[in-house]
């Protein structure tokens, strides 16, 4: 006799399924954020990826509206390292890094970094409210149907909190799952701004 997968399983499964497909969020843990939202996120240390210069896929139309309501092309940070962190205000791991990621774009800003925030599948009101907290001061955009991630298809994210880093040509150099610390983001981010 075979066991019978209730109706909530059986939904549950298919909403990691289509998760993972659209490279959208990891597997670790499960529950609903506010709003229904999407609230499996990785926590522990994140798993990084280095692409060498010719192995790197390039980010194409990504844009949308920021969390402050003025719209942004991702075009407009061309010939800038841009840091891109997926983050959401109901993932625990994701109010830990925020003050790592706010130092490491302090402190690069003037060397030619850039950081963008992708506020995944939350409310605007939680997430305004999360930057006010962790004084977060690089702008997000705010990806409350999960389109903008989707841009990012070449080399997804996979999960909540990640963050790539772009080179200057728009390309993917460096992809980390789960969450982040100044330690570990610093020096990936400096090596990508040495690149000639």
């Amino acid at each position: 006799m075979s066991p019978r997968i209730s109706p909530f399983r059986a939904a549950a499964a298919a909403v990691a399924l289509c998760g993972l497909l659209a490279g959208c969020a990891g597997t670790n843990a499960a529950g609903s954020g506010p709003d229904g939202g999407d609230n499996r996120f990785i926590s522990g240390g994140g798993n990084v990826t280095q692409y060498k210069p010719a192995d790197r896929k390039s980010v194409h139309d990504v844009g949308g509206e920021r969390l402050d309501g003025k719209a942004f092309k991702l075009a407009e940070l061309k010939g800038k390292v841009v840091v891109v962190n997926f983050w959401a205000s109901w993932c625990a791991p994701c109010r830990g890094e925020a003050p790592s990621l706010e130092q490491v774009y302090t402190e690069n800003k003037a060397k030619g970094a850039e950081f963008l925030g992708v506020n995944f599948k939350d409310s605007k009101a939680s997430a305004q409210a999360f930057e006010r907290k962790f004084k977060v001061t690089f702008p997000s955009l705010f990806d409350a149907d999960g389109q903008v991630t989707l841009a990012f298809r070449e080399v997804p994210p996979s999960a909540i909190p990640s963050t790539l880093v772009l080179d200057r040509q728009g390309r993917v150099a460096v992809r980390i799952i789960g969450p982040t610390t100044y330690s570990k983001l610093n020096p990936l981010v400096g090596k990508v701004l040495a690149e000639k």
